[in-house]
C-alpha cells in the first residue's frame, strides 16, 4: 500500500469512524443498538443487484438502506410491534437474500471491506459526507434527545418527532453507507454501536458522551486500520474487535470504579 493511498485510507477511518460514532450515541440512548446493527444488513441485497445490473454498489447499497429506514421510521411510527422483532424478521432476511445474490468473488469484500479498494473520489467523497452528517446531527441533537427523554415534551415546544426521527435514520444510513468500504455490511453495525456503548460505560456528562463516542470511534478505525496494514489480515473484523476492545476495557474500569 502506497503512502498517499495509506494516508487517504486513515482519513477516511478518522472522518468515517466519528461520524459512525456520533450518530450511534444517539442510536444507544434511544435503545436501538439491535436495530441499527440489523439495518446495516440491509444493504448487502442493494449491493448485489447494483452488481447484477452493473452500476455502482455503493449505489445500491444506499438505496436499500435509504428503503430500509423508510421502513423502520413507517412501523416505528404504525406498528404496535416491537421494531427488534419487525427488524430480526425482515432485515436478516434481507442479509440472506443478499448472500445468495452477491456474485461470489464480491461476497466476502461485501461482507467484511475491502480498504485498498478505496478511490481516490470516494475517499474524498466519504470525508465531505461524513463532516457534513456529523454536522446535520449535531444540529439536530438537542430535538432528538429531548424526544428520547420525553416525547410529549419535545410536541409540546413544537419538535416534530416523526420528521427528526425520519432525518436521523437517513444520516445513519448514508454513514453506513461510506462505512461499507472498509468495515463490510456485516459489521459495520458494530462500528456504529460499540464505541457509544463504551462511551457510556465511563462517560459523566451528556456532552463527554458525545465526545468519547467520538473518540472510539476514530480510535478504532485508526487501530483497526494500522492493524490491517501490518498484519496483512480485512479491515472489518480488525476495526470491530479494536472497538470491542476499548469496550471490554471500559466496562472493566467501570466495574472497578463502582466497587470502590
Amino acid at each position: 500500500m502506497v503512502e498517499t493511498n495509506f494516508l487517504l485510507i486513515l482519513l477516511v477511518g478518522i472522518f468515517v469512524g466519528g461520524a459512525a460514532g456520533f450518530l450511534g450515541s444517539f442510536m444507544v440512548l434511544k435503545r436501538m443498538a439491535l436495530v441499527g446493527d440489523a439495518f446495516t444488513h440491509v444493504a448487502l441485497p442493494g449491493m448485489a443487484i447494483a452488481l447484477l445490473l452493473n452500476f455502482d454498489p455503493m449505489i445500491g447499497a444506499f438505496l436499500a438502506l435509504a428503503l430500509a429506514a423508510l421502513g423502520i421510521w413507517y412501523f416505528e411510527e404504525t406498528s404496535r410491534i416491537y421494531p427488534e422483532a419487525l427488524v430480526g424478521i425482515f432485515f436478516t432476511t434481507a442479509l440472506a437474500a443478499g448472500v445468495l445474490i452477491t456474485p461470489e468473488p464480491e461476497l466476502l469484500e461485501a461482507l467484511f471491506g475491502n480498504i485498498e479498494s478505496i478511490t481516490a473520489i470516494e475517499g474524498i467523497a466519504a470525508i465531505i459526507l461524513s463532516v457534513v452528517v456529523s454536522a446535520l446531527a449535531y444540529l439536530i441533537s438537542k430535538k432528538l434527545i429531548l424526544g428520547v427523554v420525553s416525547e410529549e415534551l419535545a410536541t409540546s415546544v413544537g419538535i416534530s418527532k416523526r420528521k427528526i426521527n425520519l432525518l436521523y435514520l437517513f444520516l445513519v444510513a448514508i454513514t453506513v453507507t461510506l462505512g461499507i468500504r472498509f468495515v463490510g455490511t456485516l459489521l459495520m453495525g458494530a462500528l456504529v454501536i460499540i464505541p457509544a456503548a463504551s462511551a457510556k460505560n465511563i462517560s459523566s456528562s451528556l456532552n463527554n458522551y458525545y465526545l468519547l463516542s467520538v473518540f472510539f470511534g476514530v480510535a478504532s478505525a485508526i487501530v483497526g486500520i494500522g492493524l490491517t496494514v501490518i498484519w496483512g489480515i480485512a479491515s472489518g473484523p480488525a476495526v470491530v474487535l479494536t472497538s470491542t476492545f476499548f469496550f471490554l476495557t471500559t466496562f472493566i474500569v467501570k466495574t472497578l470504579v463502582q466497587k470502590e
